[in-house]
């Protein structure tokens, strides 16, 4: 029995797209593999955190009031260490893109220097990154955490501009500390074996003994109002609270608890910011190794510089998140 083969036109080859498909090669292919299937991981992320924040609308911490500090400088500055960071890592986008053009006509001069701009951007991103990390993990004044688990905080009225603002006061500059002995976990009541934490820093009868000698210190919880602001109790109402709901002094953030108000917020945080922060760490190093190979020579020998081009679309892609995680948490 005859079979006729019908001439196609692509025998010998594995495919009709050829060695380069879309007119890019094999690397730049798997490169947007990759940043494709990144960004829907990404997505996934982001999309869980707006979710979480459209339930608890009412009470996420506000960005303008977590997010103030900057390096050598004591004070409120809302946004500006963030907009820093972030014009930083743009700013190495744009680096990328000169080495990159630079790499097309063969100037390995100039590509050594773009690169090595590049690279001092991310350095600067991510130790920025991990200051802002510290801090947050830290925290300024201190707040306490209500039985039902919401977040109360102190603050007094200042004057701005002939209106009536509330300011943040920290619980250390109106509660006091009482020294009290801790009771060792002894093996004859069956706690020996047991781990102890260490002991917050106040309890909240010192605090509360604190608010009631300082008339001028207000608690608000962490509702938000009609005016987008956190709702401020009247003096009784801020002692009752303390007195009845009181359950623990928290300062900082962790995965457990977070002065600033809902854990997930902390919890989001931490994870998204920290997974954006090992791309980018990830993306140096990727481009350390890229920069001492142009130093070498080693794609000037191979007459393409099309590794540089490949690792630029990584970083410009990690940019391009960090404005989504920017808007997400900075902004929004």
């Amino acid at each position: 029995m005859n079979t006729t083969v019908e001439n196609t036109g692509t025998e010998g080859k594995t495919w009709g797209g050829g060695n380069e498909p879309l007119k890019a090669s094999y690397g730049k292919m798997m490169m947007w593999f990759f940043i494709v299937s990144d960004a829907l991981t990404f997505s996934g992320f982001l999309a869980a955190y707006g979710f979480s924040r459209f339930k608890f609308i009412d009470s996420w911490p506000i960005a303008d009031e977590v997010f103030t500090h900057v390096p050598f400088f004591h004070g409120n500055y809302p946004m500006i260490y963030v907009a820093f960071m972030t014009f930083i890592l743009i700013m190495s986008s744009v680096t990328m893109v000169l080495a990159v053009d630079a790499g097309h006509h063969m100037k390995k001069k100039a590509v050594t220097w773009y690169m090595f701009l590049t690279v001092i951007g991310g350095l600067i991103f991510v130790g920025s990154q991990a200051w802002e990390w510290g801090t947050f993990i830290k925290g300024d004044f201190g707040a306490v955490q209500t039985k039902g688990g919401n977040i109360l905080q102190f603050g007094e009225y200042v004057d701005v501009d002939g209106e009536q603002k509330f300011k943040r006061v920290a619980v250390a500059d109106f509660a006091k500390a009482s020294p009290t002995e801790r009771v060792q976990h002894e093996r004859k009541n069956g706690l020996w074996f047991v781990s102890e934490g260490t002991l917050p820093e106040f309890t909240v009868d010192e605090i509360y003994a604190g608010l009631e000698s300082h008339s001028n210190v207000y608690v608000r919880n962490q509702i938000i109002n009609e005016k987008g602001e956190k709702t401020v109790l009247t003096r009784e109402e801020g002692l009752k609270q303390i007195k009845e709901n009181g359950k623990l002094y928290v300062k900082g953030a962790n995965l457990h608890v977070n002065e600033y108000g809902s854990p997930l917020f902390a919890d989001f945080f931490f994870f998204i910011t920290g997974f954006h922060g090992f791309h980018v760490f990830s993306g140096v190093v990727i481009n350390i190794i890229i920069f001492f190979n142009v130093i070498l020579g080693t794609y000037e020998k191979r007459r393409s510089y099309e590794m540089v081009e490949k690792v630029g679309l990584y970083w410009h892609f990690v940019d391009l998140v960090w404005v989504f995680v920017f808007t997400f948490f900075y902004l929004v």
